[in-house]
């Protein structure tokens, strides 16, 4: 009788320890499994991590493909009166890189920008046609515009010669002035 027992208490707690971990392995499935990354993300515990240049869900969409397009631009620098004129943002060499025509509405060569961290555009350093530039922008929403409908820019135009900046919001600490907006 106590040999019944016994083995009745064993079954009972080898069929609980096999349920137990049918049901611990079906809680802790792998989240990555019906997930795909494209452009080479990778996926840890069911979020893909994307490569520098591209975001979404699941990595499908290319960053700098919010910059792209025709802008119109509002400014006052610090040394040139308000003007209104048009930009086109086109794509770049490299995944992360733009060029932007009609920059200050002087420019008959592209200026070549970066996009970094999805929302932020850097214009490095650059000489040409007998000025240098430099700056940065942020793009963001907004009620007219929609997603992606503008774009904060601060950058300065420095003369090579008479070395005078036209700034427009990159140095506004020191001389006041006001970031350039853009709007599609």
């Amino acid at each position: 009788m106590k040999f019944t027992i016994k083995a009745i208490i064993i079954s009972a707690i080898t069929t609980l320890s096999a349920m137990s971990a049918v049901l611990y392995t079906s809680c802790n499935r792998d989240r990555c499994k019906t997930i795909i990354c494209a452009n080479r993300g990778i996926c840890n515990k069911g979020v893909c991590t994307c490569p520098s240049g591209y975001e979404g869900t699941n990595c499908e969409t290319i960053t700098r493909q919010k910059f792209t397009g025709n802008w119109s631009v509002f400014e006052k620098g610090s040394s040139s009166l308000a003007k209104q004129y048009q930009v086109n943002v086109v794509a770049g060499e490299g995944i992360n890189y733009v060029n932007i025509n009609n920059f200050y509405n002087f420019f008959h060569s592209p200026i070549k920008a970066y996009v970094v961290g999805g929302d932020r555009i850097i214009i490095p350093n650059q000489q040409m046609e007998g000025k240098v530039i430099w700056g940065e922008g942020n793009i963001y929403s907004n009620v007219t515009y929609g997603q992606y409908g503008g774009i904060t820019m601060r950058y300065i135009v420095q003369d090579t010669l008479t070395l005078v900046k036209d700034d427009f919001g990159y140095e506004s600490a020191l001389d006041f002035s006001d970031a350039s907006a853009w709007n599609k």
